[in-house]
């Protein structure tokens, strides 16, 4: 079952994007975390400016915590488009976390400081599991074989 449930998730965003019943659900899901107090602790909805249209873009996102520090990890790579509005805005977004909205610069972390934060987030973000390729319980070297392959950002205060 575990196989199968990777595979649909995997085929949801076959594209390495969304496809149109995935954005629905993540039209759905960036409401809920956005206003909700009955989500997981660990979701959020990231707001960015589109690099081209300006237009703010809602994306719900796992945050995974390490070390008193909070990271926001692209589990389908550096072509995603939150990664790469992030990067063209001058690394600024806003957060959504239960009804609260926190202005945040997002600092990118080195690849060689990203296994043990990809680890932690796929504590945190099971949906993403079926995207790296890496058992939760894999050893830190098998994190760091994909560490490149996965912009991991630092949230910081603005």
């Amino acid at each position: 079952m575990v196989h199968r449930a990777g595979a649909l998730k995997r085929a949801l965003y076959r594209t390495g994007r969304p496809t149109a019943p995935m954005r629905c659900w993540n039209r759905l899901d960036a409401r809920l975390y956005a206003l909700c107090g009955l989500v997981p602790r660990r979701a959020a909805v990231l707001e960015v400016p589109g690099r081209h249209s300006g237009q703010v873009h809602r994306v719900p996102v796992a945050i995974a915590d390490l070390d008193g520090d909070e990271y926001l990890v692209s589990m389908l790579g550096p072509g995603a488009n939150w990664v790469g509005n992030v990067e063209a805005t001058g690394a600024r977004a806003t957060l959504r976390r239960r009804g609260r909205s926190v202005r945040v610069r997002l600092e990118p972390v080195p690849v060689a400081e990203r296994a043990p934060i990809l680890r932690r987030y796929l504590a945190v973000a099971r949906g993403a599991r079926p995207h790296l390729a890496v058992s939760p319980e894999a050893p830190l070297t098998e994190f760091a074989r994909i560490a490149a392959n996965h912009p991991t950002f630092r949230v910081q205060d603005r």
